[in-house]
Parts: C-alpha cells; structure tokens; sequence
C-alpha cells in the first residue's frame, strides 16, 4: 500500500513538471539541501487489548516484533527513512543531510548512483552527488531490510 503511495506522489510531482513544461514555464536544475532521518517508530499493545500477531515479520532487521512481557505487553517497531521519497530534478546538486536518531550504525547505498554512506546515531551525514541520471533509484540500508529504503526520483528536465 505504502509503495502505491510513493508512486502516486512520483507521478503528480512528475505531472506537476510536465505541466509546467508544457505550459510555458520551465524547471530548471539548481542546488538542493534535503535534509533526511533515520528513525525507529515503535507501539505497542497489551494482549488484553489486543491479541498478539501470529504471523511473522520479514526478515533481515528492518522489522522487529516483541513477545508478550510478564504483563502481556508486546512491541513492534521498524526503521525507516524520513521522508522516504525525494525528488529532484536532473542536473541538481543536491546535498543529502542525514540525521541518525535510532539505530547504532545504517549502512547505506543510493542504487544506480554508486553512492555509499553510514548514518550514525546523533551525528549528521552528509552525502553530495549531482542527479546526471534521471530514473527512480532506490536509497537503502543494508542492516535494516526490507523495510528501511527510500526513493530518490530523478525528473528529466528535457
């Protein structure tokens, strides 16, 4: 559901470009400063309320699901991106600042762009690279699959 989302928001941005191409106007590439966050949203639930799932989560760290407790409280929680879609146009240059509030260490990559990173928890990564190649590129990290992933959507300007 949540990857019918990240398309819908890629095609009305791309719509929004295309219209204004079309109309006239034009997008030009430029400077671009995104600032991201890796985070760790949790909640949790007491078998009480709430009866405590029997299927399992996807393997590989991005997702975590927390037995019952003595008290019958039970946890979920998973990494990810914020935000977890980026646009910009082809030719930026854009400056990634990535802040590591969960999670000891995200091993990183932006797929297509031969980019490599590690966000750390309280310090501020920095990632510079200029969009030459106009597609959606996938930005992971490899200790957090398959949930921890975003998208960089590269607009053509032509």
């Amino acid at each position: 559901m949540l990857r019918t989302g990240r398309f819908a928001l890629a095609l009305g941005v791309l719509a929004v470009a295309v219209s204004a191409c079309g109309s006239g106007g034009s997008i030009s590439a430029g400077e671009r400063a995104i600032y991201m966050t890796a985070i760790e949203p949790k909640g949790g639930a007491n078998v009480a309320d709430e009866p405590f799932p029997t299927e399992a989560l996807p393997a590989g760290g991005g997702y975590a699901l927390k037995e019952p407790d003595a008290d019958g409280r039970w946890e979920v929680e998973t990494y990810v991106w914020m935000p977890s879609e980026i646009v910009v146009m082809q030719g930026d240059r854009v400056t990634l600042k990535i802040l590591g509030v969960n999670g000891k260490s995200h091993p990183s990559v932006i797929e297509g762009y031969d980019l490599s990173f590690d966000v750390k928890r309280g310090q501020l990564t920095t990632v510079s690279f200029v969009a030459d190649k106009a597609g959606v590129f996938r930005i992971r990290c490899d200790a957090h699959p398959p949930a921890m992933t975003a998208n960089l959507v590269v607009l053509p300007t032509e």
